[in-house]
């Protein structure tokens, strides 16, 4: 696998990057971001795309070339600890503290009320970024999101940060494609998804891979201990949640016995209950595509996506 080096130094993204700095718990940060100014004529509305866990601002790219394309600006950030964004050593993430820096990052770009879609881990995020700042957010889409369900109550257990390390350090490209084939998937591997694989692989592949172990496994530790089950009826925004059914993925499902993993729902499987929790939500179900529909099958998700944002 060729090493990338921990920020992706060495892996191109689809438009110019911008970048984001910021103090954060002590720290000098700085953020990665994409900004896509409309190709026809402006709407006056901005959409964020915040991205999932094993993703990064770079694979939202065919969604916001078609969103610009219908006159919306698009921001697309990398989050701190992620991908081209700094890691910094020692640092506790959560969930109000990336909402808190994007809130600062659109701050800049001068974007105002904003369209918020976040995907998988993502999802998470522009839940919690809602319910901080409801006045923010203009709607709110949610991708496949993970936290609609707390893990450990249903039976997942609680995984140290050492036992987490452990893991991020067998991971590599083999493992990596095999757990999205099979939850991501539902089995079909297409060459297009090759390169995710090996952005990913090749931030881990790299001299300064370990600062990337160790922040994806803290990243984890945030998945598994803030999810935002117990404040959906709080979400005071127009939100409609756009989900693949084919979609495996229950986080951490794997640490429990083959035998009770069953009680551990999936994103569809939660969806269908939170959607019920959440004041005036809509759930839209994409019956033949998996946990990513946006990297699936990029026309019919924007497609979707577009008639979600609709007014």
């Amino acid at each position: 696998m060729v090493p990338l080096g921990a920020d992706l130094e060495r892996f191109a993204y689809p438009a110019p990057v911008h970048w984001f700095e910021a103090n954060s718990q002590g720290y000098s940060v700085r953020m990665a971001f994409l900004d896509w100014p409309a190709t026809a004529k402006p709407n006056g509305t901005t959409i964020v795309l915040l991205h999932g866990k094993n993703f990064c601002a770079a694979t939202w790219g065919d969604t916001a070339r078609g969103l610009a394309a219908a006159g919306y600006r698009v921001i697309t950030p990398d989050q701190i600890g992620f991908c081209k964004s700094s890691k910094p050593s020692g640092y506790q993430y959560s969930f109000h503290a990336m909402a808190a820096l994007t809130a600062a990052l659109l701050d800049r770009a001068g974007t105002g009320k904003v369209v918020l879609v976040g995907h998988s881990t993502g999802g998470i995020l522009a839940t919690r970024f809602a319910l901080l700042y409801p006045e923010r957010v203009a709607k709110l889409v949610l991708v496949n999101p993970l936290g609609l369900n707390d893990t450990l109550s249903e039976g997942v257990p609680y995984t140290d940060l050492g036992k987490l390390r452990a893991e991020e350090a067998k991971t590599d490209a083999a493992s990596i494609k095999a757990y999205q084939l099979r939850n991501y998937y539902h089995g079909v591997w297409r060459p297009a998804y090759d390169r995710w694989v090996a952005m990913l692989a090749g931030q881990y592949a790299s001299p300064d891979g370990d600062a990337v172990r160790d922040a994806q496994a803290r990243l984890s530790d945030m998945i598994q201990t803030q999810p935002v089950a117990a404040e959906l009826p709080r979400l005071a925004v127009p939100t409609t949640l756009i989900i693949g059914q084919r979609d495996l993925t229950a986080f951490r499902a794997n640490s429990v016995p083959e035998d009770r993993r069953a009680r551990i729902r999936t994103v569809p499987q939660a969806a269908e209950e939170a959607v019920k929790r959440i004041p005036g939500a809509s759930l839209i179900r994409l019956d033949d595509l998996g946990h990513s529909p946006q990297v699936e099958a990029p026309a019919k998700f924007l497609q979707t996506l577009r008639s979600a944002i609709t007014p």
